[in-house]
């Protein structure tokens, strides 16, 4: 099993990366959330430079954001800078579209953005749609060295619906899963595999990886401790976040237990206080997947966090991980938050447990 960490883009994440490696972790996963971070493209330039062993990745990448030959680009520039060790992953926007106030884009654009990429990697002439006519693009020189083409860029698809995990198996691409609960990960594995199966791949030739959020507790301490909820309180925010986002924009309430409910209903009154209010989802998702805010902090409850995080002993986590490792993931990474890098120090010796387990 490998293990990674995700990365909130910055100009020197570099060092916690850096750091990760010589701890062992195999992947880093840069967030690609322009509203949010760094630019994800320097970020992991910057890691490239200063790293030899450990792959980094895009985690993940929203097509829409930028046309497909300029991603097929850097890609190619920073397999320059780390051969052989970058890894291509795309989603259809969760976070980066909904700082804009959008929703999730078109699999089929996903799916062209991807050919698109591919078809340039491989030194091929492409179509690409662009300004509203098809445009054949091709990069013009590799010869000269600037960009790498020889060395492979692994396609990892971030895939939550059924429609996604099909195109993810469709392509035998490898797969990334969020994962806040044992149980839920445990079903979007034996889902991922259906979908796996029913295109016919190879069972053993699925690479499923799990990013999930938490906090690794000492002896004693409280699920919302004050380090609890600056580690591990935005993962617990993030299922109010979308909960609220999308009763408020449907118009149906989701079915929950009394306890969420509740939490949720209170969390309504916060989000109908955000102005201006054509645009509340610039402050629900300020933070998103940072920290907690300070109008949200009362709701992200130690229950919440219990329940929505990957947080808990060193030998609880070590056995609720190992139960997914043996459901089939082939990865476990855990984000560190920003202003809390040092999170890497205690999580290495709990994702290195599960891996010998």
């Amino acid at each position: 099993m490998d293990i990674g960490i995700g990365v909130p883009s910055a100009g020197d994440s570099w060092k916690v990366v850096e750091r990760a490696e010589e701890l062992g972790f195999t992947h880093a996963w840069f967030y690609d959330t322009q509203q949010l971070c760094g630019d994800v493209f320097v970020a992991m330039a910057a890691a490239a430079m200063r790293t030899e062993r450990i792959r980094l990745g895009t985690g993940v990448l929203i097509p829409s954001n930028r046309i497909a030959s300029v991603t097929a680009n850097a890609f190619a520039t920073l397999n320059g800078m780390a051969p052989g060790r970058i890894d291509f992953g795309v989603g259809t926007g969760f976070t980066g579209r909904r700082t804009m106030g959008v929703g999730a884009m078109k699999l089929r654009d996903m799916e062209d953005h991807i050919e698109t990429v591919y078809g340039m990697l491989r030194g091929e002439v492409v179509e690409m749609d662009f300004e509203g006519a098809g445009r054949k693009v091709s990069f013009l020189n590799p010869e000269l060295g600037l960009i790498n083409l020889d060395d492979p860029v692994q396609l990892h698809v971030s895939a939550f619906g059924p429609r996604s995990r099909q195109l993810a198996a469709r392509l035998k691409a490898a797969w990334i899963d969020i994962v806040f609960t044992e149980r839920t990960g445990i079903r979007d594995i034996e889902r991922m595999r259906a979908a796996w199966d029913e295109a016919g791949n190879p069972a053993d030739e699925l690479y499923a990886t799990m990013l999930t959020l938490g906090r690794v507790l000492d002896d004693g301490e409280a699920y919302d401790s004050p380090l609890a909820v600056a580690q591990a309180g935005a993962g617990a925010a993030i299922f109010l976040h979308s909960v609220v986002e999308s009763e408020a924009t449907s118009g149906r309430r989701i079915d929950l237990p009394d306890w969420q409910r509740e939490l949720a209903d209170r969390y309504h009154e916060v989000y109908e206080a955000y102005q201006p209010a054509d645009a509340r989802y610039l402050s629900l998702h300020r933070g998103h997947m940072m920290f907690v805010r300070d109008e949200e902090a009362h709701l992200i409850t130690g229950d919440l966090i219990r329940e929505k995080t990957f947080t808990g002993t060193r030998d609880e986590l070590i056995e609720r991980m190992g139960h997914l490792k043996a459901a089939g993931y082939s990865q476990i990474a855990v984000q560190y938050m920003p202003g809390h890098e040092s999170m890497i120090e205690d999580w290495a010796p709990v994702l290195q447990a599960v891996r010998e387990s």
